[in-house]
């Protein structure tokens, strides 16, 4: 299964693994809900939907947080239809109906589906190609129809920013940032990336603006604190610097970075880093144990 794919169930909060360490673990109740999800998304019912079904259940049913791998999810044409725990037959959470036995049995039964692709299945099919390096450009393109089918989609931007840095197009990934924070100032994985690509470009009171404000909304997110103290260390304010790897080494103590972060606590080095950052999408953690990244 795609890293990018499993994390952005993960920001959908259609799977809620532990975090620790700097590591997600997985219990074997996750294990249940990503088959299910697995299933659905593999016969091209999009995960959004998948999300909306649930949370109209939870609202419908007036229970505070159902967990899918508690639910009985069954597509019905490009619906979703729901068995709610102890409930004896399917119910239809976009229509807030039950569904009768003999709509559910009969096979040849379709719903009326539009034309075209809508923004969540471009979605899905451009985490596709993003698993496949060739088809990086083809990403590209599916994210930018996202982004003009739902211009307010912030995960979409930050989702295309990722493709365009992935690619090369640095200057098309900061613009895609850039309206991924507009569209939600409050969103720390926006600000996160784009002060990795403004750190990049050398505007490094920018980078700590976006860096900053990316700490304060995810305050215990490793990766933010490295980044950010590379920053503090460019500028020359050593002992910010120094503070951060610190909180690095806290919440990742085993973490790709934890040796190069003991060796600059010890060293006190002003080296820049080897390697820029990379910016990374929601609910991320780290990429082939090399880079702070998705």
């Amino acid at each position: 299964m795609e890293a990018a794919r499993l994390q952005y169930w993960e920001r959908l909060r259609l799977v809620r693994p532990r975090a620790r360490w700097g590591e997600r673990f997985y219990s074997f109740a996750d294990l249940v809900a990503l088959r299910a999800i697995h299933r659905l998304t593999q016969k091209k019912v999009p995960a959004l939907r998948l999300k909306r079904a649930v949370d109209l259940v939870e609202q419908q049913f007036g229970a505070a947080s159902l967990p899918i791998e508690q639910l009985s999810l069954v597509e019905h044409g490009r619906e979703i239809v729901v068995i709610p725990p102890g409930a004896a037959r399917p119910f239809n959470p976009f229509r807030r109906q039950w569904v009768l036995p003999f709509e559910s049995a009969s096979p040849g039964r379709r719903l009326h589906t539009l034309p075209g692709r809508t923004a969540e299945e471009l979605f899905e099919q451009a985490l596709d190609c993003e698993a496949n390096p060739d088809l990086i450009e083809r990403a590209i393109l599916d994210y930018q129809l996202v982004t003009e089918l739902a211009p307010t989609w912030v995960e979409a931007h930050i989702n295309l920013g990722v493709a365009l840095y992935q690619a090369g197009r640095v200057g098309e990934a900061r613009a895609a940032f850039a309206t991924a924070v507009s569209l939600d100032p409050l969103n720390g994985i926006s600000r996160y990336n784009l002060g990795c690509v403004l750190e990049e470009q050398g505007q490094v009171e920018e980078a700590l603006d976006h860096l900053t404000r990316a700490a304060r909304a995810m305050p215990a997110h490793a990766d933010v604190r490295f980044n950010l103290a590379l920053a503090y260390e460019k500028r020359g304010e050593r002992a910010k610097a120094r503070e951060q790897w610190e909180l690095y080494l806290r919440y990742a103590p085993n973490g790709p970075w934890a040796d190069q972060a003991r060796a600059r606590l010890k060293a006190c080095s002003g080296r820049r880093k080897s390697s820029a950052p990379i910016p990374f999408r929601p609910g991320s953690g780290t990429r082939n144990g090399t880079r702070p990244t998705i």
